[in-house]
């Protein structure tokens, strides 16, 4: 199994539609940051964007075909850039989602606006992977990658699901958007500037083998010597290139890998503490639990006792008609018009 599958495998990521946007100048979105496992999503169908760089740097041009992702789910702003005030934007639920509007003219915005769920624990370890912002371009030029032309006919798809509430539009929209996570990361990982983490990493066609050997083969006592024979290089190599493409060295990936695949394995009571390490690569229960309370910060007997009390499913928000993250337009405030409430109240 590749790595990205089996990535999806190992921490199930599901996407929903919460949004469209169509505003015309001038306009201003003001979101986030979202729930604690959420990482959001924009996409432009039409018109272009200025996202403002919450640190103070230079904003990014966001244009049409433009997909941003937030792993870092901050507090984001996005405008016409053209610095007037913006016009109150008002927001009306259909059945599937919510559109936003206003009475702007000249070039018109098209935009949607949702997120991904990550089941907890695995939403930090993928944050620590990937970069706090995402962008790739969706297109079907000649000479774009392959990816890039299944991410747009994609995209056009969910531009046709969401124009009108098709029977089955939520389901088929919010399972466009999981797979949409998918083919960003993919094209992500295909350009020769793939940003630094597990991306950059994923890409190297040398190191290759031993990422999918640590994902594929967790359990199996893997070295160094081990992981670069697979990428016939010397160890010095392997480990300089992990270190410069991940950030960190082979046997932290490995370790993460084996913390996901433990927490996933200790939510089933019927295993035992010791089979569970055994399951992960640990010959010895005592490391299991050093590394265990070392990576998640409680034991393993704690998580499970966590996970007996909440019985939360974290995709529950999913199912909920008419939740929307909120849009703050004008001057920061709240816009002019009810707004859904994440408890699942429709507007009124």
């Amino acid at each position: 199994m590749d790595w990205l599958s089996r990535l999806f495998e190992m921490m199930p990521v599901r996407g929903r539609l919460d949004l469209r946007c169509f505003y015309g100048t001038p306009w201003r979105i003001d979101q986030g940051p979202g729930e604690a496992n959420e990482i959001p999503y924009h996409a432009v169908l039409a018109g272009s964007a200025t996202l403002e760089d919450p640190a103070g740097g230079r904003p990014l041009q966001l244009k049409a075909g433009d997909i941003l992702l937030l792993p870092g789910n901050p507090r984001h702003v996005m405008h016409d850039g053209s610095g007037a005030a913006p016009l109150p934007a008002r927001n009306r639920a259909s059945l599937n989602f919510t559109i936003s509007e206003n009475l702007g003219s000249d070039e018109r915005l098209d935009l949607l606006c949702g997120h991904f769920a990550v089941t907890p624990p695995h939403d930090r370890l993928l944050r620590s992977y990937l970069p706090p912002r995402l962008i790739v371009h969706a297109g079907t030029r000649a000479g774009q990658k392959e990816t890039a032309a299944q991410l747009a006919g994609l995209v056009s798809l969910m531009r046709s699901e969401s124009a009108d509430d098709h029977l089955g539009g939520r389901a088929m929209l919010n399972a466009l958007s999981t797979a949409m996570f998918a083919l960003v990361l993919r094209l992500a990982s295909e350009t020769e500037d793939a940003p630094r983490g597990l991306l950059a990493l994923a890409g190297h066609p040398r190191l290759a083998p031993a990422v999918a050997a640590l994902f594929n083969e967790p359990a199996r006592a893997w070295s160094l010597p081990d992981l670069a024979r697979l990428c016939n290089m010397s160890r010095a190599t392997l480990a300089r290139q992990f270190q410069e493409k991940l950030g960190r060295s082979a046997s932290d990936l490995l370790t993460d890998i084996r913390m996901t695949l433990a927490a996933n394995e200790l939510k089933k009571s019927s295993l035992s503490t010791g089979a569970v390490a055994e399951a992960v690569g640990y010959q010895s229960e005592a490391a299991f639990q050093r590394a265990f309370k070392g990576h998640m910060g409680i034991t393993p007997a704690q998580w499970r006792k966590m996970q007996e009390l909440s019985g939360q499913d974290v995709f529950a928000r999913l199912a909920v008609p008419g939740d929307a993250n909120p849009i703050k337009a004008d001057d920061g405030g709240p816009t002019d018009e009810p707004r859904p409430a994440r408890g699942g109240e429709a507007p009124a």
